[in-house]
């Protein structure tokens, strides 16, 4: 069995929302498989400091971060000009920005929806789009979208997120299907709570923490790393016929049951 099916070595994978949480697992994760990254972050300090980070700990790869912010999109466009500059092509594509305001629906303000589908699933298909050309130039590439639990069932994250995550599932399926005989496979992942900065508000409520975890039947909030996984495993080789599939990664929280 050849060991390059679980290798990146000599590709580019581009990672939105990549400076903390779950995008820098995800850098992390491609790096030691040997892809070289282009790492996006709206916050130019946290982006440069990780990837200081990142470059501390795998000096022999290629790590470039531009300050961009993926809901508005002349920052869009602009990222897959800096992608074309450092790269011949690019074979991966982490759609992994997010964000999210927790309301009753009839409680948002139609600029806070609007904002959320920019954040979390225009700009998905827009670099979906933009990146297509960069993606096509090689023989076989992939991308990987960011879902949610949210987008398959009911949680109490509001109706907005819960809209946006069902859409880039469907995006997942549709671009799939569509982009196949072009050598692209589109996936995601559906992460349920995980240990992040976002989460640690409502997880620092013993009420409400307890009751994420009585849903949860492996009795335990997840870590970056292990929703990272997932997505470099989706990346590699070895996934080479995998595609429109949404992996949960949730403690068995989708398939709980009374």
């Amino acid at each position: 069995m050849s060991t390059q099916r679980w290798r990146l070595d000599g590709q580019t994978a581009l990672i939105t929302g990549a400076s903390a949480g779950i995008g820098l697992a995800i850098a992390r994760e491609l790096l030691g498989f040997g892809a070289d990254l282009l790492i996006v972050g709206r916050d130019a300090d946290a982006l440069e400091m990780a990837r200081d980070e990142l470059a501390d700990a795998f000096p022999d790869r290629e790590i470039h971060g531009l300050a961009a912010d993926v809901s508005d999109d002349e920052d869009r466009r602009e990222i897959l000009d800096w992608v074309e500059d450092h790269t011949d092509g690019l074979h991966l594509l982490v759609n992994n920005a997010g964000g999210n305001i927790t309301k009753p629906a009839i409680e948002y303000t139609e600029d806070e929806w609007r904002g959320i589908f920019e954040t979390n699933l225009f700009s998905a298909f827009e670099l979906s789009r933009y990146a297509h050309p960069l993606l096509t130039r090689h023989a076989s590439s992939a991308i990987v979208n960011v879902g949610s639990v949210s987008g398959l069932t009911h949680v109490r994250s509001g109706a907005v997120y819960g809209m946006t995550k069902a859409a880039m599932h469907q995006l997942t399926r549709n671009l799939a299907v569509e982009w196949a005989e072009d050598g692209i496979r589109v996936n995601a992942v559906a992460p349920w709570y995980i240990r992040t900065r976002r989460t640690s508000g409502p997880l620092s409520d013993p009420d409400y923490y307890d009751q994420v975890i009585e849903r949860t039947p492996m009795r335990r909030i997840g870590e970056p790393d292990e929703v990272a996984a997932a997505v470099g495993f989706l990346c590699l080789p070895a996934a080479s016929y995998i595609t429109g599939e949404c992996i949960a990664v949730d403690g068995g929280f989708l398939r709980y049951g009374f």
